[in-house]
């Protein structure tokens, strides 16, 4: 299966799980935004610390705009591979195409670190 367009670099597996993991433990202790209309108006205003977008998103026209505005808004990002693991690290039953964290709450530690590591991942 070819790439989605909005996918711009790889996300080694251990970063992938280390987001989850930040999903999880913020959705918990500090703030996130769930879906990308959520996302979008968080990085619009600059609320966001990290951007988390899932690779199997259907319809990929869905998330096209967010990497962009990431970059315009200096808002580091990463990518997980199932929407419907996203989902779960958030607290939902259901799959989400894309997650803010507004207040990574106990794991700005894992918020650092991803930070840390995203311009490494960009080139």
């Amino acid at each position: 299966m070819a790439r989605p367009i909005y996918v711009r670099f790889d996300t080694p597996s251990e970063l992938a799980d280390k987001a989850l993991q930040l999903v999880q433990i913020a959705s918990e202790t500090g703030k996130v935004r769930v879906g990308t209309n959520e996302v979008t108006k968080s990085s619009e205003r600059s609320e966001a610390k990290l951007v988390v977008m899932a690779e199997d998103v259907d319809p990929v026209e869905i998330l096209v705009h967010i990497p962009m505005l990431c970059e315009e808004k200096r808002i580091p990002y990463v990518y997980v591979p199932k929407r419907q693991r996203l989902g779960q690290s958030a607290g939902l039953t259901k799959s989400a195409a894309s997650v803010a964290i507004v207040e990574p709450g106990e794991a700005k530690v894992l918020l650092d670190e991803l930070s840390q590591a995203y311009p490494t991942l960009k080139k």
